[in-house]
């Protein structure tokens, strides 16, 4: 499946490439975007088979998701990518890295989602498989701000999130744009072994409130890759992009450096 698309900076064969988490949709990396663009990488985040403006339709596997995102950037021209991805996302791009090893240079792991402990899979799939339905927009902001992935997320970032991600039903109410049945198996697809370990240089940004186990996971990379590991850890929670957007930032802009020469 080609995928919704979002981009910034100039569009070229070397791409960063940028996939979310479980429940949201390409926009939560438009702050990095913009600012990756403007210091000359060609950014691109797509919204997941079954969130945001992507198709809905079943299988929602990893290996799924991994072929729509390499099915994506082949008709977007990428022939070098760097990957990024976040909770849910971080384990797809892993899996992409590996799988498309001759042409992927560099990977960053936002507090990806590695070995999830099953009954903590449950609970987040009990959730998001529920009809969320707001009267207002504000009352799916407050719906997002409660949940225990955010520690201290500022309202306007989650606002400004909400009111690209919220659909009014025919009901007249609001519901967020994801496939409850996709999040589900998202959650499920959690749960199983991690994917392999790509030889590239990787960067792991961890939350100091960590909810999964990320000191396994790297110690396991630690001692996969070597020197060619980097790990920051970065105030807040699970959302990095809202609670600590500017010390991820930094962390991603120093990890991918300046853009290569044509």
């Amino acid at each position: 499946m080609l995928l919704r698309t979002r981009s910034w900076g100039p569009s070229g064969a070397q791409g960063v490439v940028c996939v979310h988490g479980v429940t949201q949709h390409g926009g939560i990396f438009e702050q990095l975007g913009k600012r990756l663009g403007e210091h000359g990488h060609s950014v691109l985040a797509v919204d997941l088979r079954g969130h945001g403006d992507s198709g809905r339709e079943p299988p929602w596997s990893t290996e799924t998701h991994v072929a729509d995102l390499l099915e994506t950037i082949e008709a977007a021209g990428i022939e070098r990518v760097s990957w990024i991805g976040h909770s849910f996302g971080g384990r797809l791009v892993a899996q992409a890295a590996q799988q498309a090893g001759e042409r992927s240079d560099r990977l960053v792991l936002l507090d990806p989602g590695f070995g999830i402990p099953p009954a903590r899979a449950l609970r987040g799939a009990e959730i998001d498989r529920l009809d969320w339905s707001f009267a207002t927009p504000d009352g799916a902001v407050n719906a997002l701000l409660s949940s225990d992935l955010i520690t201290s997320a500022p309202r306007d970032l989650v606002t400004a999130y909400a009111q690209n991600d919220i659909r009014q039903g025919p009901d007249g109410r609001y519901r967020f744009s994801f496939c409850p049945s996709a999040a589900v198996v998202a959650w499920s697809e959690m749960t199983l072994p991690a994917p392999p370990i790509a030889p590239l240089p990787t960067l792991i940004v961890r939350p100091e409130a960590q909810l999964f186990d990320g000191d396994a996971q790297g110690d396991r990379y630690r001692e996969a890759l070597g020197e060619l590991l980097t790990v920051a850890a970065v105030p807040g929670g699970h959302n990095l992009l809202w609670e600590a957007p500017a010390e991820t930032i930094a962390a991603i802009e120093a990890f991918l450096g300046p853009v290569a020469a044509a």
